[in-house]
């Protein structure tokens, strides 16, 4: 039972270091992001952008600056980010788009922008309001075999609607030809003599 409580509080206390240091880690990339933020506001401007693209790439194939690729974490460089391709001006350069507002970034038009440095923040229309995208829930198992059993007796019940048709056209079509051909020899104008 000794060497139980021993291996269970050498566990308790890497646990503990381990929050410790993951607390401390977690409160500077706070103060990093909050540094950064006050950055992005001080630099930004307001600009009418024309959208050409936008895409998810790496960042080192996104035809950003160099000294942008090189600035960026090692870590980052083979991560997809949300890539805009637009026409400022006379220049059609790349962009990179906050992941907040890709989505609503419509392709082949043009929008007012909040734009710091390459970094697009905010998006609004040129012309009227953007177009707000339906997000896709992803399924879980059971909706989605649900959907499977719904969708195979939807079928089977599709082939038991068209075996009634053919057999009622079927039966309908030999009464109807027993009418036609009663009809023809009952109604058949009589020939007058000479």
């Amino acid at each position: 039972m000794k060497t139980f409580w021993i291996v269970a509080l050498i566990i308790l206390a890497v646990l503990i270091i381990a929050l410790v240091v993951l607390s401390i880690i977690g409160r500077r990339l706070e103060r990093k992001q909050a540094e950064q933020q006050v950055q992005i506001d001080a630099a930004k401007q307001n600009v009418t952008l024309l959208i050409i693209d936008k895409k998810r790439l790496p960042l080192k194939n996104a035809g950003l600056p160099d000294a942008v690729v090189e600035s960026a974490p090692r870590l980052l460089r083979g991560s997809k980010m949300p890539i805009v391709k637009v026409k400022y001006g006379p220049k059609v350069m790349n962009m990179v788009a906050d992941e907040k507002i890709f989505d609503l970034i419509p392709v082949k038009k043009e929008v007012r922008a909040t734009v710091s440095g390459i970094y697009i923040t905010d998006v609004k229309g040129l012309h009227g309001s953007l177009e707000v995208p339906q997000t896709k829930k992803k399924k879980g198992l059971f909706s989605r075999l649900r959907g499977k059993a719904v969708a195979e007796r939807d079928k089977q019940l599709e082939a038991a609607k068209q075996e009634v048709q053919a057999s009622t056209n079927a039966s309908s079509g030999v009464q109807n030809a027993k009418v036609k051909s009663a009809t023809k020899k009952k109604y058949r104008p009589k020939k007058k003599k000479k």
